[in-house]
């Protein structure tokens, strides 16, 4: 399984790729994704709490 982006120049040279990866890798990076929306998430709620405080 695999897919592109194209940028819409006319070269229609892919700007972004995907081919499937070994299943434990995907997990890993889903891992960190999840971690740095959680960090991105708690540096937010800080900035709020500082901005009304």
């Amino acid at each position: 399984m695999s897919f592109s982006f194209t940028d819409p120049k006319p070269n229609n040279k892919p700007s972004f790729s995907f081919t499937k990866p070994n299943p434990a890798r995907v997990e890993e990076q889903l891992q960190a994704i999840t971690d740095m929306a959680h960090e991105i998430l708690r540096l937010i709620a800080e900035v709020r709490r500082q901005i009304s405080n």
